[in-house]
């Protein structure tokens, strides 16, 4: 059986693009997948760098009940 010549153009230019659409839908898949693991790894950073920054404030923080009272002259 077979199909009239525009009936089956059509389908091939259907499959053609349906080809290319999964194709686009790959490499977006890996870009997206690439993105979310540098996301994740961001995300652990940003929490590193909060933690030393809470670790130096907490260093350098000024408590003046811990101060020895100033010399009398």
């Amino acid at each position: 059986m077979s199909l009239p010549a525009s009936l089956e153009e059509r389908l091939t230019e259907l499959e053609v693009r349906f080809a290319f659409l999964e194709d686009t839908v790959a490499v977006l898949n890996r870009a997206v997948s690439g993105h979310d693991r540098l996301i994740g790894d961001m995300r652990d950073e940003f929490r590193r760098l909060r933690s030393e920054l809470g670790a130096v404030r907490s260093s350098l923080s000024h408590d003046p009940a811990t101060e020895p009272p100033p010399p009398h002259y």
